[in-house]
């Protein structure tokens, strides 16, 4: 059984090799989320996401608004939702930082583009499952085991705060 630390650091080697999250605000009456792709340069630190003045989560995000944001990996290995705080961030700093080939291919105007906003998610908390239902959890359903210990020793509650 893994330790909550060792699946909070497989949700960070996900996210780091396929960086695309839902993203959302908390408590809009709509609930819609939308795909981003997520930066980071630490684990536990700010995820960050580039878009543009005209995104929806843009439009109605107000200062240090809360937000939602969910994660699958591509093998569906990994699942998670981080709630925190959105808002906001366009140092130039960071944005130089951050900076790639992939962003750039968005803004017309590379780092300057009057469009380009940068988002910055202070996640808070997290829940995170690892998915119990691969070949284990089948062997598991063949021999007449109840699969839903599995499950159960494969979810973390993270606190990043």
């Amino acid at each position: 059984m893994p330790s909550s630390s060792d699946i909070e650091a497989r949700f960070w080697d996900a996210l780091a090799e396929d960086g695309t999250m839902m993203l959302g605000l908390d408590g809009l009456e709509d609930g819609h989320v939308r795909p981003m792709t997520a930066r980071f340069e630490e684990e536990r630190g700010p995820i960050w996401f580039f878009t543009s003045t005209n995104n929806g989560v843009v439009e109605k995000l107000g200062q240090g608004q809360r937000a939602i944001a969910s994660f699958v990996s591509k093998k569906h290995e990994v699942l998670a939702t981080l709630h925190g705080t959105l808002s906001r961030d366009n140092d130039r700093a960071t944005i130089d930082r951050l900076w790639n080939s992939y962003v750039a291919a968005w803004y017309e105007g590379g780092k300057h583009d009057p469009t380009l906003v940068l988002l910055r998610l202070e996640a808070e908390r997290a829940q995170i499952w690892l998915d119990g239902s691969g070949v284990l959890g089948a062997i598991k359903v063949v021999l007449g085991l109840d699969p839903k210990k599995e499950f159960h020793d494969n979810v973390a509650k993270v606190t990043f705060t």
